[in-house]
Order: structure tokens, then C-alpha cells, then sequence
């Protein structure tokens, strides 16, 4: 007996079917431009230009102060269904397509290794098949594409949720290409970033040390302190720094000190919490030096909601379409690479993994904004070799050939909806941004992320244990 489902997913699949020369243009001159976050001109253009050209009409750009983010609208009603589009790039993972670390030959030391050329053009084509199958067949509701910039830099999809971006969405759909397929169903951390700086006063450090006030030794003691915290708080949270600036020569007292600093937590609260401590500490070791501290919240981010409504519909939805048919040519390629970074020579996945179903991650992502403002879920699908990490330039290579090609088009196949779910795990309580401001520190920021990766690392580690 044929269901309905199954009835109406061969036109979907025929209308992403007839989009596909122009997904994988997108994901082609996107992977081409590879720019790096708060500076994807070309690429949000680009890919917002294609939305026009099909109809969709860009209702808001700039969004929570940035420039390269936009909204893209069509249809009319309810449901109003969200698919969200990242585009921006990593420094010095520039690779050519091809197995071996070999840079690109136009010199552009930039990659996507994370594949998000993949996931803006996916998302785009899902969208414009969706926007074709509801005009075929008359059918009521409004789709919203947005441009969300600068994930890598955990600086994007926050502020435009502080703006109120997707305020009003039934549901939202993402994906992300990774090394194996299965769901983004899980509960990651919240998240908050600073900038901690010392002002000090600088002497000569041998003849009249006595003369200064070492802003180095302030971050010193702020680090200690922050090290003591950790026996305080819960195991599930993380803090993470480094020191970009502590003096230029040996012989002077440091009059200035700049620490980057990540606290994440279960949850905004713990955040929230937290963070004064922190803060508090850093107000201490100013204190206890002399020095001035200056305290700069750079963005933040909640934790990722689960929803098993959408995630069975989503699944349900992977295992009918099955995972990317790969060539032979596409696996000897996939070892080849695999040879070459010296891990298992095991190819491309050909299975789909299980639902992680909700298990809970010590890593970030700014989707967690969107997943506290709708019910929202994201596909993971197989882009790049076993084994394989991303940040990695073997992710860029697969990410621009066929490899990648397969794996953006099986994404773009992929939706669901649900709502229930969310005002109980959301318990009714509005969402309030954890930013302080309104938008992102202005000129780009070079302290990329590492959230959703690691997030996608500890899910290929635990599908494989289920």
C-alpha cells in the first residue's frame, strides 16, 4: 500500500531534480569566493541574487548589524517554515579538489572546511523546489530563506535572533555535510565570548620595575583564579582562553594584556551565572595589580533544543531516500585522501547512523539562538571521507567535487515541521538574547569557533557507539 508520504515525495524529489545545475553552481562559485566571516560580499550576494531570480523577495538585509545577512521571503500564510543558509569560509584551508594537500592555483589560502558553500546552496535548492511543488499544487504557506553570516566566528544567526529575525516561524531547517549521516538532534552548550584587556603602566623592567604596573601579571592572576573556579562548576561546563597580547620586549613591564575568553555551560543560565564570576575575577586580579581591566562580551550564543518531532519526520525522510550512492572513482578517491592523513582507509559512508536523539554535547552553535526562538532541525549529511575532520583541507577538497555535489543535493531533499515539542521543552518563556550587544565587534574578528565541529565530532563518536 502506497501512503500519502510516499505519494507526495516523488514530485519534491523532481523538483530538486530540476534545480540541480543551479545548487551546484551556487556551491561552486561559493567555494571559489571563499571568504571568510563578516566579509562573505560576493557569496551573500550570489546566493541572494539566485532567490530573486526565482522569485523570492529580499525583505531585510543587514540584520543585527551585519552586513552580509538578508532575508528572503515568498508565499503567503500559514505555515511559515524557516531554512537557514551559512556561506563564510576558514583562513589558510585553501585546497585544491583533488586528494592530496596540494593550495589552490589562483593562490587563495581560504577554504570551506567546514562545507558551509555546501549548506547555503542545499538550503537555497530545497527552498526553491519547496516554492515550486506549493505553486504546483496550490499550496498555502510562507517560506523564509536567511542569509546567515559569520558562523564560524559564532557572530551571526545570535544577533539576528536579538533583532528578532525569527520571531514568527513555525519551524526552521538546517544541515551540515560532516563524514557520516545521521541528524542534529542534540543538546549542545550555551556559550558567551570576551575580550578581557589590562592597561598597565610600563617601566624599565631591570632599572625601576617599581615604576610599572605589569597589565600581564593582572591576566596571569585572572587565568589562575579562572583555573580554581573549575572545581567550583558543573562538570558539563568549559572554559577556554588564550593571550593575544602580553608585551613586546622582555625588558619592559607590559602596559597592556588582551586574553580571549569562552565560558560555556548546560544552559543560559549557567551562562549567565557564571560569567559574573568571571568577571568578577577579572574586576579582582585588576585590583590586586593596579592595573585597569576592560571587559568587551563579544557574542553569545544559547544551547541547541532538540525536537523528536522533527527529528522523526526528518529521519524518517533520510532512510527513505537513503544515503549518497558513491562511484568507485569517488571511494578510490575518498582512500586515496584517507592514505594520505594517515587515517583508516574506510572511503565514504554508505549507511545512515542512528538518531542521537537529544544526548547532550559540550559544544556550540549559534542554530541554538534559532532553536529557542522555533522548533528546529538539521540534517547531517555525508560530504567527505571517513574519518576525515572538518576544519581540515581534506573537507575543502570534497567539498568542491563530486563528492560534495552528491551531498548537497541529498540535503536539499530533506524537511519536516513540528511545534508541540518546542513550548514544552521552551516551557513558554520568550526568548531573550544572551548578546550584550546589539551586534557584532565592527572588522573581522580572527577567534574562530569550534563549537559546531566539535558538536559534529562528538556525534560521529557516539552514532558509532549505539
Amino acid at each position: 500500500m502506497t501512503t500519502q508520504t510516499e505519494k507526495d515525495y516523488g514530485p519534491i524529489a523532481q523538483q530538486v531534480d530540476a534545480v540541480a545545475e543551479t545548487i551546484w553552481d551556487m556551491a561552486s562559485n561559493v567555494w571559489t569566493f571563499a571568504e571568510l566571516g563578516m566579509e562573505e560580499a560576493q557569496s551573500s550576494s550570489y546566493e541572494s541574487a539566485v532567490l530573486e531570480k526565482h522569485g523570492f523577495t529580499i525583505s531585510d538585509r543587514g540584520i543585527g548589524g551585519i552586513d552580509t545577512s538578508w532575508i528572503a521571503t515568498t508565499g503567503s500564510g500559514t505555515p511559515v517554515i524557516g531554512i537557514l543558509v551559512e556561506f563564510d569560509a576558514l583562513p589558510n584551508l585553501g585546497n585544491e579538489p583533488v586528494a592530496t594537500k596540494t593550495p589552490r592555483k589562483d593562490g587563495v589560502t581560504n577554504g570551506h572546511g567546514c562545507g558551509h558553500n555546501l549548506i547555503g546552496s542545499g538550503a537555497i535548492g530545497a527552498a526553491l523546489a519547496l516554492k515550486a511543488q506549493m505553486e504546483k499544487e496550490n499550496i498555502p504557506g510562507t517560506l523564509k530563506v536567511f542569509g546567515c553570516p559569520a558562523e564560524e566566528l559564532l557572530s551571526g544567526k545570535n544577533f539576528m535572533a536579538k533583532a528578532g529575525a525569527f520571531k514568527g516561524l513555525d519551524a526552521c531547517l538546517h544541515w551540515h555535510p560532516f563524514n557520516v549521516n545521521t541528524l542534529w538532534n542534540i543538546n549542545s552548550t550555551a556559550a558567551s565570548d570576551f575580550w578581557f584587556e589590562w592597561h598597565g603602566i610600563t617601566a624599565h623592567a631591570g632599572a625601576c620595575p617599581w615604576d610599572g604596573r605589569s597589565a600581564l601579571q593582572a591576566a596571569q592572576l585572572f587565568l589562575h583564579a579562572v583555573d580554581m573556579m573549575r572545581e567550583h562548576i558543573l562538570p558539563t561546563a568549559r572554559m577556554h582562553y588564550i593571550i593575544t597580547e602580553g608585551g613586546n620586549a622582555v625588558n619592559v613591564v607590559p602596559d597592556y594584556a588582551k586574553v580571549v575568553f569562552r565560558y560555556r555551560g548546560h544552559n543560559a543560565a549557567d551562562v549567565l551565572k557564571n560569567v559574573k564570576w568571571v568577571k568578577d575575577i577579572a574586576k579582582g586580579a585588576a585590583l590586586a595589580t593596579q592595573t585597569k581591566v576592560e571587559m568587551t562580551n563579544l557574542d553569545a550564543c544559547y544551547d541547541c533544543l532538540p525536537n523528536q518531532a522533527l527529528a522523526d519526520r526528518m529521519m524518517a525522510h533520510m532512510q527513505r531516500l537513503g544515503p549518497c550512492e558513491w562511484s568507485d572513482e569517488e571511494q578510490a578517491f575518498a582512500k586515496t585522501m584517507q592514505k594520505e592523513i594517515g587515517v583508516a582507509e574506510d572511503g565514504l559512508a554508505t549507511t545512515i547512523s542512528p538518531d542521537p536523539k537529544g544526548a547532550a554535547f559540550g559544544a556550540s552553535s549559534d542554530v541554538g539562538d534559532v532553536s529557542y526562538n522555533t522548533p528546529t532541525m538539521g540534517a547531517i549529511i555525508s560530504a567527505w571521507p571517513l574519518n576525515v575532520a572538518p576544519h581540515h583541507w581534506g573537507t575543502t577538497a570534497s567539498n568542491g567535487m563530486s563528492v560534495g555535489r552528491k551531498g548537497v543535493l541529498k540535503a536539499a531533499q530533506v524537511l519536516a515541521a513540528a511545534r508541540v515539542e518546542f513550548d514544552e521543552r521552551t516551557g513558554g518563556k520568550p526568548y531573550e538574547s544572551l548578546c550584550e550587544k546589539d551586534g557584532p565587534i565592527g572588522g573581522h574578528r580572527p577567534e574562530y569557533h569550534d563549537g559546531h565541529d566539535q558538536a559534529l565530532a562528538g556525534i560521529a563518536g557516539m552514532v558509532n557507539k549505539r
